[in-house]
């Protein structure tokens, strides 16, 4: 069966050099919030993008548009790492797995949370594609649960918490940030888990992360 044409997929019909800039605009957003937050000023971008506000303004009319556009390609990739892990054939180590990384994902980058979860609800369709994450999650809680690996008093709300304590790493550098992710995580993850693993098949914690008692006084 022929591949049927994309429809309003953004940059479709732009010159050679429109979509150029567009392209420029979105890999100097990336990295800006990645480094800072979803706060950095539109005229940065525009600045390392080596284009004019005004140009900038044309092809993303709005900071809102900017953002959603930016953030696009990790929240595909979130829905693709909820599918596999419901998909997996062992419970546990799909919800293991969704768990580590997203994780790995928000450590990687200060603004995905910010943009995801909280400052630009909008990005997603509240009424379709949040619910639909939600139910999701909610059903590989509850299959991990019904094969005894997930204790029976985790909530599906209890992933936010995650997803909240480990948001605090991201202040370090990537390096730190993801290092301090994973130890983080394979605590909660014991935690979270029914029963010990059996002998033998126990993992050992990832190392300890370059972290100092000055860090929770220092800014982003």
């Amino acid at each position: 069966m022929p591949a049927q044409p994309s429809r309003n997929r953004p940059g479709d019909g732009l010159r050679a050099d429109a979509r150029h800039n567009r392209a420029r605009i979105l890999q100097a957003a990336r990295t800006a919030y990645a480094g800072h937050g979803i706060d950095v000023p539109v005229t940065t971008i525009a600045r390392h993008a080596g284009v004019g506000v005004a140009t900038l303004y044309r092809r993303f009319p709005t900071r809102d548009a900017l953002v959603s556009e930016a953030f696009a390609e990790q929240f595909r990739a979130c829905a693709a790492v909820l599918d596999e892990a419901l998909a997996d054939p062992d419970p546990w180590h799909g919800f293991r797995s969704l768990v580590e990384r997203v994780c790995a994902m928000q450590a990687r980058d200060r603004g995905f949370t910010a943009a995801f979860l909280a400052r630009f609800p909008g990005l997603l369709d509240h009424e379709g594609e949040r619910e639909r994450a939600e139910a999701k999650l909610a059903q590989l809680v509850r299959r991990a649960q019904r094969a005894g690996s997930l204790r029976a008093d985790f909530d599906p709300s209890d992933v936010v918490l995650v997803l909240l304590a480990n948001n605090g790493l991201s202040k370090g550098g990537e390096h730190s940030a993801l290092a301090a992710s994973r130890r983080l995580t394979a605590y909660l993850l014991e935690s979270f888990r029914a029963v010990p693993p059996a002998p033998g098949t126990s993992r050992a914690l990832p190392p300890p992360a370059p972290l100092e008692l000055r860090q929770l006084h220092d800014g982003p």
